[in-house]
């Protein structure tokens, strides 16, 4: 069993949503967040002047996946969906699970997923 986490633009959201509903990847948790990475904020002018926003408003997708075969598909669908090609695209951070629990049920490992 593997969690990804998929740090994405905001406005690739839909149509990466779009893409893993296609090809049956459904339980999801979406997450608004913000951070800073390489792109290292943004200069924005205002009346005042200019500022710089260095904490970027991101979307943090996370999946959890019974086999290696569908992190390799799912971490295409993403890239091939959410990537511009610009900095800033965002990162994917594969984790081996150890176990799951289905709180209502107490089922446990795949079988929970």
């Amino acid at each position: 069993m593997y969690k990804i986490e998929a740090i994405i633009r905001p406005e690739k959201l839909e149509e990466v949503k779009h893409e893993l509903d296609k090809h049956g990847f459904y339980g999801i948790t979406i997450s608004e967040i913000r951070g800073s990475g390489r792109q290292k904020g943004i200069k924005l002018q205002w009346r005042a002047g200019e500022y710089t926003v260095d904490l970027l408003e991101k979307i943090k997708i996370e999946l959890v996946v019974k086999e290696e075969k569908e992190v390799n598909e799912l971490t295409d669908i993403i890239c091939d969906k959410a990537g511009t090609g610009n900095v800033g695209d965002g990162k994917i951070f594969i984790y081996p699970l150890k176990d799951v629990i289905r709180i209502r049920t107490r089922e446990r490992g795949k079988d929970a997923i």
